[in-house]
């Protein structure tokens, strides 16, 4: 696989079409609302279906429902995948905030040295989850595109070893290569989202409009095409 053209691809297929990412974008700025929130879930993950399928164009907006039924599937995968880290991170917080209150509120040697017992104990759930986040935040990824590849059908999230096949055919050090990439591209575009909130308005209406839908596209693009290359060397 070539990364260098996979990413270049990617960065390159949300610009071919201004129209629909403004659209996308409007729902995004919409999505406070459930049904938008779906719908932007839903297109994106339409572009990394058809990315998958070898489709260059980016999809259209049509078929809503078809596309509010996508963005629940991919709450519903990502709840099942990352619903233990959450409670462990959740819990190591709230823990550590109340043993924090409980050691400043009595303020004896006893309470302190209870807070720094229970700051070490829920301090080891927090990393835990977080350890597990990333871990299952491996197969997460590859699950929703084996779901994009099985049209839209649920199940294929979960098929875990066929998961892993995905993995191996994609090739691991290529799959480190690629999360890299996808995270060093995240870093350059938060650091244009951060230049640009501090122009009023009009920079966060770029970044609502514009920014954001670009990124999602750049992503579902991204994963399509790595997962459609381990396709190709089956």
């Amino acid at each position: 696989m070539d990364i260098g053209y996979l990413t270049s691809d990617a960065i390159k297929y949300p610009s071919q079409d201004w129209k629909k990412v403004l659209i996308l974008g409007i729902l995004i700025l919409t999505s406070f609302l459930i049904v938008p929130a779906f719908l932007v879930m839903g297109y994106v993950f339409r572009a990394m279906k058809w990315s998958i399928a070898g489709v260059d164009q980016l999809p259209e907006f049509d078929e809503w429902g078809e596309m509010f039924t996508d963005g629940l599937k991919i709450l519903v995968v990502e709840l099942a995948y990352f619903i233990i880290p959450t409670i462990l991170v959740v819990m190591g917080m709230w823990a550590s905030m109340g043993a924090l209150v409980a050691s400043g509120v009595s303020g004896n040697e006893l309470s302190f040295n209870s807070a720094f017992s229970t700051f070490g104990f829920m301090g080891g759930l927090i990393i835990t989850g977080l350890v597990l986040a990333v871990i299952f935040g491996v197969f997460f990824t590859i699950a929703i595109a084996n779901m994009a590849y099985h049209d839209s059908k649920i199940q294929a999230a979960f098929r875990f070893q066929e998961i892993v096949n995905r993995i191996r055919t994609i090739g691991g050090v290529d799959y480190i290569i690629w999360y890299v990439m996808m995270i060093f591209l995240g870093i350059i575009i938060s650091t244009l989202i951060g230049l640009l909130g501090f122009v009023p308005v009009l920079g966060w209406a770029l970044i609502v409009l514009l920014l954001y839908p670009y990124v999602y596209l750049l992503y579902a693009r991204a994963l399509g095409l790595l997962f459609l290359s381990g396709l190709e060397t089956q």
